[in-house]
């Protein structure tokens, strides 16, 4: 890829769109990319209408132009990418009752096939994944939920990649779908517990899971019963259990307060009853235990949150007593309750653990590991009557290993190891922990993996990934696509940004709403420090960040262009501003309590003018900019991307190549198949190699 492509570069054209917000005059050239009838779209892309897709259109074909030349190098990626993955892969099956299930891939398949096995090892495809999404473009298989005599199978798919998930029920005895379906779901899925019917969350218009509805089999989905009903538009809906499946779990939040309403699972006809009231900045979850709930909650200023309990019969905040007190610093990720086991994953440190507490006698014990820096994810399976959990752990050089835990004896049993069928050597690479010192003088975690002949002279290039966002954390656990920048002499790194929760709830408070710039001067500090350390060098960086990571990327990019050789802003949130000031959009009245509502509150308002991305491109140099989106993503609309890139061209003094890629088959998550996903993945890579190398040929 050449700077000067052999493509001509697409001109939007500008048509003028004032509007004034808190006595600020704002214009918006682009707002006519916005598809008056996205809902439409959304359902049925064909609805797009006709100048819009021309737009898209001619953005494909001038992005297709910048890697003319390059096929064979991205064929090699995806062959690299695809040898590291053992084609025939299946989980660890997972007991319940008289079968295990599990999921597995056939070779050359895209999609998985949902499987159980008997007692006497005999298996099942209960569904083929592959032979469903045949003749599909898009196909995204959501839940599958068995029932609990094991007779029947929910499940669910997304046929446009806009997350309108329709249920199914399957007779596992024929292997056929009976009349039984259910449209506009958010593809979750919870069985009553006679099999006679099941729970769902229905998608309003504005594609919010709002309804909490229970089928039952047999009857027209149009008579549905209504179980719970959201009226506040910035709270989501979800439906689940307790791991006893004793309760149906119905929960409504937002970013920032939570309430649950528990359902028995036995009861026919049964009807809610709510744990606790919401109250302002309240979160709770919920298990249950005997005659008990277990709550995990940040009640009482318990920021990195707490356990408690409450008797399931008077549940409220009153009877609400400690069970696991708060410990600054210490972050309660979930908990799982057992017959006889609480178990708990927590993290401190930015490293996490397993605890395991024994409901008798009140005595811990942790799972903790030696590397420096990994990943470490619970498994509660199906059971409740158990002594056994199951764990996952990889690093960014270790394999992931899914490790079965005894409760009384504390043995570990490895079950299963990735394979990696074109070979993997660990001792090949490093994997570090390094801290980046921000302006404020707060240390920013960094995980990184790089060859060990690298040579820390500052001549490797990085791919440097960020999100710093909703207080999720970024796991620094093993990806085999990513060896493939790596075994090229890339280092890879991993900002811990605030934003996330990695160093605890105060890490994410203090990378939101009026706080919400430390997470792009974090990022700033991550990449200046690996030039500090040798690591990299300016010029030699490609930072990469996707949906509010995306947000990330568009603001280090107006905010320090020159550090960067390139900037992958995959489905970003980039038009930060004009999104929160649209109510109709599905996520904006739950974003509130993130990003603040500028439409009323002129503080935010004016914070978020000072950051949203697309209203701060300046007449500057800009780095190589490659924006990735998907035409039915209902999360970050396909406008944010595009609007973006037109704006980025008609204002910047030179850099670039600006190129928008819209994948008019998908969402938010792009391709669904795992072998067309390598596709996208080789295309940011060859990106990334092309930016870091200053765009000379190999």
């Amino acid at each position: 890829m050449n700077r000067e492509i052999p493509h001509k570069e697409p001109v939007a054209p500008r048509k003028p769109h004032v509007f004034t917000v808190h006595g600020v005059e704002l214009h918006d050239d682009y707002a006519w990319i916005r598809a008056a009838n996205w809902k439409e779209v959304l359902k049925d892309p064909d609805k797009l209408p006709e100048d819009i897709r021309s737009l898209l259109t001619e953005e494909n074909a001038y992005a297709n132009a910048a890697f003319e030349g390059q096929d064979a190098f991205r064929e090699t990626l995806v062959a690299e990418m695809r040898g590291r993955i053992k084609e025939d892969d299946s989980s660890v099956p997972e007991p319940d009752g008289p079968f295990a299930y599990f999921t597995r891939y056939r070779e050359g398949g895209q999609h998985p096939l949902v499987c159980r096995l008997a007692r006497d090892g005999a298996e099942q495809v209960m569904l083929d994944g592959d032979h469903e999404a045949k003749g599909h473009a898009f196909f995204d298989l959501g839940g599958a939920a068995h029932s609990p005599d094991h007779r029947l199978m929910a499940w669910a798919c997304d046929l446009k990649g806009s997350e309108y998930y329709t249920l199914r029920v399957r007779d596992l005895a024929t292997g056929s779908d009976g009349p039984d379906e259910v449209a506009r779901t958010s593809g979750s899925v919870v069985w009553q517990g006679d099999s006679a019917a099941f729970y769902y969350v229905e998608l309003d218009e504005n594609h919010r899971p709002v309804r909490v509805r229970r089928h039952r089999l047999g009857e027209d989905p149009a008579a549905d019963s209504v179980i719970y009903e959201e009226k506040d538009p910035g709270f989501f809906v979800k439906v689940g259990t307790t791991q006893s499946k004793a309760y149906v779990l119905i929960e409504a939040s937002d970013h920032e307060t939570s309430e649950v309403w528990l359902l028995a699972r036995d009861e026919p006809d049964g009807v809610p009853r709510l744990v606790e009231p919401r109250s302002p900045r309240l979160q709770y979850e919920v298990e249950h235990h005997g005659e008990d709930l277990i709550l995990l909650t940040n009640a009482d200023g318990a920021e990195d949150f707490k356990i408690m309990t409450a008797p399931r019969d008077h549940p409220g905040r009153e009877h609400w007593r400690d069970l696991v007190p708060y410990r600054p610093g210490v972050m309660i990720l979930s908990v799982v309750a057992l017959a006889g086991h609480l178990i708990r994953l927590e993290r401190e440190d930015a490293r996490p653990r397993i605890v395991v507490r024994d409901f008798t006698d009140g005595r811990e014990t942790a799972v903790a590991f030696d590397e420096e820096t990994y990943s470490l994810g619970l498994d509660p399976g199906h059971e409740y009557d158990t002594m056994n959990i199951r764990y996952r752990y990889s690093s960014m050089r270790t394999p992931s290993e899914v490790t079965d835990y005894d409760l009384a004896t504390e043995e570990r049993v490895l079950r299963k190891r990735q394979q990696v069928p074109s070979g993997h050597d660990p001792a090949l690479y490093v994997t570090r922990r390094l801290f980046a010192q921000a302006a404020d003088g707060e240390l920013v975690p960094i995980s990184l993996l790089h060859r060990k002949e690298v040579a820390l002279d500052g001549s490797a290039p990085c791919l440097l990934y960020g999100y710093g966002s909703y207080g999720m954390s970024m796991p620094a656990g093993f990806r085999t696509s990513i060896l493939s920048l790596v075994d090229r002499g890339f280092v890879y790194a991993i900002a811990h940004v605030r934003g996330g929760t990695e160093k605890g709830w105060r890490w994410y408070l203090d990378g939101k709403r009026e706080k919400k710039t430390n997470t792009f001067t974090d990022f700033i500090a991550c990449a200046e420090g690996l030039v500090r350390a040798g690591y990299t060098a300016p010029g030699r960086i490609v930072a990469h960040g996707g949906s509010a990571g995306g947000m990330l990327m568009g603001a280090v990019a107006n905010l320090a262009p020159s550090l960067f050789a390139g900037i992958v802003a995959e489905v970003p949130f980039v038009d930060v501003l004009n999104t929160m000031l649209d109510a109709e959009l599905p996520l904006t009245p739950p974003e509130w309590p993130e990003w603040g509502n500028p439409g009323v509150d002129e503080e935010a308002f004016r914070t978020i003018l000072s950051y949203s991305p697309y209203d701060n491109v300046k007449a500057q140099n800009y780095p190589a900019i490659l924006a990735l989106a998907g035409l039915t993503d209902p999360r970050v609309t396909y406008w944010e991307a595009a609007k973006w890139v037109e704006r980025l061209r008609a204002t910047m003094t030179g850099g670039g190549p600006i190129l928008l890629k819209v994948n008019m088959e998908a969402g938010h998550g792009g391709a669904a198949g795992r072998f067309d996903r390598l596709e996208e993945v080789a295309l940011t890579y060859a990106f990334a190699v092309r930016c870091a190398s200053g765009f000379r040929d190999f």
